[in-house]
């Protein structure tokens, strides 16, 4: 950077004929509207019922809530067969799945198969998704198991464990549907990326050692999520370990990998994956059935029963001291099935160019877990491997959850003693094969070559919840996540801006270092709104800024310093700290014989700027709506005022 080569623009034009403006006064009322609209209602989904009919827009609503309303009468036959296809090979995922994470939540099996019943129906009405398969997920199934077992033992006390289940998913889906229709889906958001990243590896890492319990056939477990006590529960009860089971589970586990493996490789098999799981449950139950091994160590479901969900309304506790457990269990699992169902809806909506409303889908989701836990159903989302399946199966609409919780419905009425020899072996294999794809080692690389402090936050959700506990990884990872946003906030970039050759274009001087310095002048860009939680910082970094251009110009001998221009155009905002900063500011350059100036401020601020009184401080005059207007005007005054014209009134040249 220099300033060798730079050129003085032309000052022929004393007069400019643009100003500033200061918007137009707005009520206060209206103001309110507009920011609470841009806040809650970003989308406008309003927009639809303008100009309509009273019976038109009561279609419009009903349609806005149950969008199977607008799907349902254009469904043809081709949809059926596509929808038909899909449901039956998602259903065979779901009810081997369903089984093995409702063992994982420390509940009866039957409950996987309930929660594959009733919630796809409700969701298939309200959802906007094609693509989501509801059913129950292991991330939320593994923290149910931690966070109730904290206070009741599913072993000791299985009754109130289950109805502390079911109040769970009440509170779930009451806190999922309201934030919803509040429009408050933004709550989600502080999961980033990173943060689900991580958690979601640490889960699938600490589900998948809990599974060692299956593998090897150990009748004591540790309670506990943490990897050390998981690795000194196995360990410590080498002596109780069942090769018999173990041969089992290692086969199973292999053989779900390899189709896993074809399925990746070559996507039109997706249903050998897919069959994969329920082919396992059938082999494995034949194979007890005929050499008897449950007679040898290895242990099965036993008796499953059977019907329909029966109801669970005067199931729910709402007494000291296990209401608060239900509450708390409720918040967390919901907030975490309700970022996944939305990111894997989001991710399928993508490659089939549609829209899902994220608020619609909360209200959908919520819906049907607080229907679902009516009904005996513990919480359910869309999970991604069972969507991925829907996917590449070539579903239409919503339907193909129908036709699963239909098939779910025909196994709950008929089939269920077909799984009393399945083996909990089994089970665990089929929870290591399906969890293992949550564990997204490029992710974290990518995050490691773009951005460190993403990854940071990644290894502190991983570390938290394989070291500590699932809810400890997640209150690292949010809090890793909330403080880098208040860094942002707090710690605005700040740079110093130098002239491109042969142009009216000014650009970050690290980022451009081919620009040229303007003698006598500091550009600053402020990249932030401007906030008490960042003003003190402004003023001591712009201080600095000040003080370093300075003793630079004074070790070359340059001009010395006369002008302090401020780029406001990332300023979209500020507040009364951030006013007050300004005139702070305004002093300290009084002081020391400098003029302060300001260079496209925008709407919002300039109205401040106006009732705060701070624009007749600084004088309109020294107020330009471009960077290079600003430069300009102080070269001309420069070179042709007197060298003490910064303390007197300025020449009413190009006037802003």
């Amino acid at each position: 950077m220099g300033n060798a080569d730079y050129v003085y623009p032309s000052t022929k034009d004393h007069q400019c004929t643009h100003r500033v403006a200061i918007p137009p006064p707005q009520p206060f009322v209206k103001s309110f509207k507009n920011s609470l609209k841009e806040t809650f209602f970003p989308d406008d989904p309003l927009r639809q019922f303008k100009n309509k009919t009273p019976s038109r827009k009561f279609i419009l609503g009903l349609g806005y809530f149950l969008p199977i309303l607008e799907w349902a009468p254009r469904y043809s036959l081709q949809f059926l067969k596509a929808d038909l296809i899909s449901g039956i090979t998602i259903a065979s995922l779901a009810i081997p799945q369903g089984i093995s994470y409702a063992k994982l939540a420390n509940l009866p099996p039957i409950l996987g198969l309930y929660s594959s019943f009733i919630p796809p129906l409700v969701y298939a009405m309200m959802g906007s998704s094609r693509d989501l398969a509801v059913g129950t997920v292991a991330v939320a199934s593994l923290l149910t198991a931690s966070m109730l077992g904290q206070e009741v033992n599913a072993t000791e006390n299985p009754t109130l464990y289950l109805h502390l289940a079911f109040t769970a998913t009440l509170f779930a889906g009451v806190l999922q549907a309201s934030l919803g229709l509040l429009r408050l889906g933004f709550v989600v958001d502080f999961l980033s990326h990173a943060t689900i990243v991580g958690f979601m590896g640490g889960a699938a890492t600490v589900v998948c050692l809990q599974q060692l319990k299956g593998i090897l056939g150990l009748d004591h477990f540790t309670h506990s999520t943490d990897i050390v006590s998981v690795l000194r529960s196995v360990f410590t009860q080498t002596h109780q370990w069942r090769w018999e089971s173990g041969v089992l589970g290692v086969g199973f586990l292999f053989f779900l990998l390899i189709t896993k493996y074809f399925s990746k490789r070559r996507p039109k098999l997706f249903w050998i994956s897919a069959m994969a799981p329920l082919t396992s449950v059938i082999l494995g139950s034949l194979l007890v059935y005929i050499t008897h091994a449950e007679k040898h160590g290895v242990e099965v479901i036993g008796n499953l029963k059977k019907g329909l969900n029966p109801p669970s309304f005067g199931d729910f506790v709402f007494t000291s001291p296990f209401m608060s457990t239900a509450v708390k269990t409720g918040m967390v699992t919901g907030i975490i099935a309700l970022a996944e169902g939305i990111a894997v809806g989001r991710s399928f909506s993508m490659f089939k160019h549609y829209h899902i409303d994220g608020n619609k889908e909360m209200v959908a989701i919520g819906t049907m877990n607080i229907i679902g836990s009516c009904f005996s159903c513990y919480l359910t989302t869309g999970p991604f491997s069972r969507s991925a399946v829907n996917f590449n199966a070539g579903c239409k609409t919503a339907m193909s959850n129908v036709i699963m919780a239909i098939a779910v419905m025909f196994t709950l009425l008929f089939l269920t003693p077909l799984f009393h020899y399945t083996p909990l072996v089994v089970l665990s294999a089929i929870i290591i094969a399906a969890i293992l794809g949550l564990i997204d080692y490029e992710a974290a690389i990518h995050l490691w070559r773009v951005d460190k402090f993403d990854f940071l936050v990644c290894m502190g959700a991983y570390i938290g919840v394989v070291f500590a506990s699932v809810e400890v990884g997640l209150v690292i990872a949010v809090a890793i996540s909330v403080l880098r946003l208040l860094l942002f906030i707090a710690r605005p970039r700040t740079v110093v801006l130098g002239n491109i050759p042969n142009s009216t274009i000014y650009r970050n001087v690290e980022h451009y270092p081919n620009t040229n310095n303007v003698p006598g002048v500091l550009i600053l860009e402020i990249d932030a709104p401007i906030y008490f939680a960042n003003s003190s910082y402004l003023r001591e970094r712009i201080s600095r800024w000040i003080d370093e251009e300075e003793d630079k110009l004074k070790s070359t001998g340059e001009t010395g310093l006369q002008y302090v221009i401020l780029d406001m155009s990332a300023v979209g905002n500020i507040d009364t700290s951030g006013i007050s900063m300004l005139e702070e500011v305004k002093k300290i350059t009084d002081r020391r014989g400098l003029k302060l100036v300001l260079a496209n401020p925008g709407a919002e601020v300039m109205k401040k700027l106006n009732k705060s009184k701070f624009l007749e401080t600084i004088g309109q005059e020294w107020i330009y709506l471009t960077v290079g207007e600003a430069v300009e005007a102080c070269n001309y005054r420069l070179h042709t005022c007197k060298p003490d014209s910064t303390k007197e009134e300025p020449q009413p040249w190009n006037n802003v």
